[in-house]
């Protein structure tokens, strides 16, 4: 590649991990430059082949649409790690990494004999990386856990859902990228000390702490005031407004944020200073406050009667902070994402161009990224085990016909 290379080009990341966390990281180091080296068991592949979101007409082990945005960018190889040649055999793509990942539960890589003192022995300076629900220390290290629980566990259920109401569990895992975009500010500082020190390191991600550390106002409301938070629904401690509101259309809001008196008399200059925004309810910071249910309901009333998109051009040009509550679909079409080239067209050998969404981040004058499609199940094969570790033909027809490799 000529003029800048990818920042981490050179490195090279033995994957273990699967489903959501470990792979949104090992991606990120594939676009990022990194030879990710993804493992599969040809008995247990990526559970996300087969229990995610498929594409129309491609039900099989490669169309998964989630698998194909969480896993571009690297190479993929079968091995039955439990078999003693196989075992042996990813020791050796372990010998030729940087970084090995993993996220299974706790005690796995133990028992199939890759525990951090076993990776290190054969490259010291290794850095190791586990992600586990509640870490690998602890009376709680054994806990089985995904994503809604977690969620609980760290606190965002309890401080998520409608003014008094009780705790609502969100959609989806908010957890699992979480930790997967922690995974990789981890790794990356590990290979910064690595450059510096020489020296290896085992690191061990709590996906219960990467969670609370996104809660750091109500944690401290508690340790502060003794403050146990309950939920708000979209209300802020300070602002008001500070909500979604309907707008025109079926299930149409924009999100409207007020936060000082400059930017209140901005918000009743645009919307035409109508009666009500002249009277003592309304007059400072804290009486909006106090009186924000009616507050939201005098907004709506002007905001039902125009699109998000025509409520948020005309807040933002007189400075106040709107912005139209968007679906996937609107996402994908948004002009600013487009413009900025955050969907990047990849073509998948079976199920066509696709688009993946890159790193949240431009590198100016650094090239932005090196993205291709999810890797086929054992479709780099001959090329780790021929290319990059250099096993003769008749050794990997042998690991064939023993079914260690695919």
């Amino acid at each position: 590649m000529k003029g800048n290379p990818l920042p981490l080009s050179g490195v090279t990341i033995a994957d273990f991990s699967w489903v959501l966390a470990g792979p949104r990281c090992t991606s990120w180091l594939g676009a990022m430059g990194a030879r990710v080296i993804k493992i599969e068991g040809p008995q247990r592949p990526d559970q996300f082949r087969s229990t995610s979101i498929f594409e129309p007409g491609y039900q099989g082990i490669e169309g998964s649409a989630a698998f194909h945005n969480l896993n571009f960018s690297k190479l993929d190889c079968t091995v039955d790690f439990t078999h003693p040649k196989g075992l042996a055999l990813v020791k050796k793509i372990i010998a030729i990494s940087d970084v090995v990942i993993e996220n299974f539960a706790y005690g796995v890589m133990e028992k199939v004999g890759l525990s951090y003192e076993e990776v290190s022995a054969i490259r010291p300076d290794i850095i190791m990386v586990s992600s586990s629900a509640l870490g690998k220390t602890g009376p709680d290290k054994a806990y089985v856990a995904y994503g809604n629980l977690l969620h609980s566990f760290s606190g965002l259920n309890r401080v998520t859902g409608y003014l008094g109401g009780t705790g609502t569990s969100l959609g989806g895992t908010f957890v699992d990228p979480l930790t997967g975009n922690t995974l990789v500010l981890a790794i990356l500082a590990a290979l910064w000390q690595r450059r510096e020190s020489g020296q290896g390191c085992f690191i061990d991600v709590s996906m219960v702490e990467a969670t609370m550390m996104q809660l750091p106002e109500f944690i401290m409301d508690y340790t502060a005031n003794g403050r146990d938070a309950q939920p708000s629904g979209n209300a802020d401690g300070i602002a008001a407004p500070h909500n979604c509101y309907r707008c025109k259309g079926e299930d149409q809001w924009v999100a409207i944020a007020v936060y000082n008196q400059d930017q209140w008399n901005a918000f009743c200059e645009a919307i035409g200073s109508p009666e009500w925004t002249k009277g003592p309810s309304f007059s400072d910071q804290v009486s909006r406050y106090q009186n924000r249910t009616a507050l939201d309901a005098h907004i709506t009333e002007w905001t039902q009667n125009y699109t998000p998109e025509e409520v948020s051009v005309l807040l933002q040009h007189a400075g106040i902070a709107a912005g139209a509550s968007y679906s996937p679909a609107q996402m994908y079409q948004d002009e600013q994402l487009n413009d900025r080239g955050f969907f990047v067209q990849v073509e998948h050998p079976v199920s066509g161009r696709k688009p993946v969404m890159r790193i949240p981040w431009l590198l100016d004058p650094a090239p932005n990224g090196n993205y291709f499609h999810a890797p086929l199940f054992g479709e780099h094969n001959d090329d780790v085990f021929r290319e990059v570790l250099g096993l003769p033909d008749l050794e990997i027809s042998e690991l064939r016909a023993n079914h260690v490799i695919t």
